[in-house]
C-alpha cells in the first residue's frame, strides 16, 4: 500500500476519533497514537499531522461545501465514517493541493474499505459536485472590470 493511501487510511482513522469524542484535535491524535502505538513512540507522520490539522482547522468551508452538494442530507445525519471521508477529501482537494481526480479516488478507495458499496456512491457523487465548482487548475485568474 502505498504511504499516502495509508497516511489518508490514518488520518481518517484520527478525524473518526475527533468526531466520536468531541475532544480537541491534539487530543485525538494523541489518542490514536497511543492506542495503536503503546510501547513506542512512533514517528508520527507529518502528512496525517497536516490533513487531520487542515481538515478540522477549516471545518466550516469544508462542511459547508459538503452541505451545498449533499442533497436531503444533514452533516450530524450522515454515517460518521462517510462525512469524515467527505471531509478529508474537501480539505485535500480544496486547500491540500492534491489534484481533485487523485483526492476522489483516494476518497473512494477509503469509502470502499471502511463502508459500503451506497456510501462510495454518495461520496463520489458529493466530491464530483464540489469538483465541478472549483476553478480549474491551469486557468488563468479572473480580470475585474475597471
Amino acid at each position: 500500500m502505498a504511504s499516502r493511501r495509508r497516511a489518508r487510511q490514518r488520518a481518517l482513522q484520527i478525524l473518526f476519533i475527533w468526531d466520536a469524542r468531541k475532544q480537541p484535535v491534539e487530543d485525538a491524535i494523541n489518542a490514536y497514537y497511543d492506542t495503536l502505538y503503546s510501547d513506542e513512540k512512533p514517528e508520527r507522520d507529518p502528512f496525517v499531522i497536516d490533513l487531520v490539522r487542515g481538515t478540522v482547522e477549516h471545518l466550516a468551508e469544508v462542511d459547508d461545501r459538503i452541505t451545498r452538494h449533499a442533497e436531503h442530507w444533514r452533516m450530524e445525519r450522515m454515517p460518521a465514517v462517510d462525512r469524515n471521508i467527505l471531509r478529508l477529501a474537501v480539505y485535500e482537494m480544496t486547500r491540500g493541493g492534491t489534484p481533485a481526480p487523485v483526492t476522489i479516488d483516494e476518497a473512494l478507495e477509503l469509502a470502499r474499505k471502511f463502508s459500503n458499496e451506497e456510501s462510495v456512491q454518495f461520496v463520489n457523487g458529493v466530491l464530483d459536485a464540489v469538483r465541478r465548482e472549483m476553478p480549474e487548475p491551469n486557468a488563468p485568474p479572473a480580470r475585474l472590470n475597471s
